[in-house]
C-alpha cells in the first residue's frame, strides 16, 4: 500500500528521502520502499516519523486528512 501523505508531507516541506533516512537510521532505499509500501512500515518507524513531522500516525497511513495530533 502506497501511501500518500507520507510522500505529501516529505515534498510538501522539501525534504529529501535521504534525510528522513537518516533520522531513521535506515538506507534511502529502505524509506523509498516505506513510502511505496514494498515494505511495511513498523511501529517504532511510524512513531518517529509522526513526531517527526508533529502530525498523527493515521495521517501518515491516510486514514485521515486532518494532520493534526490528538493529545
Amino acid at each position: 500500500m502506497q501511501f500518500k501523505n507520507l510522500r505529501g508531507i516529505r515534498e510538501d516541506r522539501d525534504i529529501k528521502q535521504k534525510e528522513i533516512a537518516k533520522y531513521l537510521n535506515v538506507s534511502q532505499n529502505t524509506y523509498s520502499q516505506y513510502e511505496t509500501g514494498v515494505i511495511s512500515l513498523t511501529a517504532e518507524i511510524l512513531i518517529k516519523l509522526a513526531d517527526y513531522y508533529n502530525v498523527s500516525i493515521d495521517y501518515l497511513l491516510d486514514r485521515t486528512n486532518n494532520h493534526n495530533v490528538q493529545k
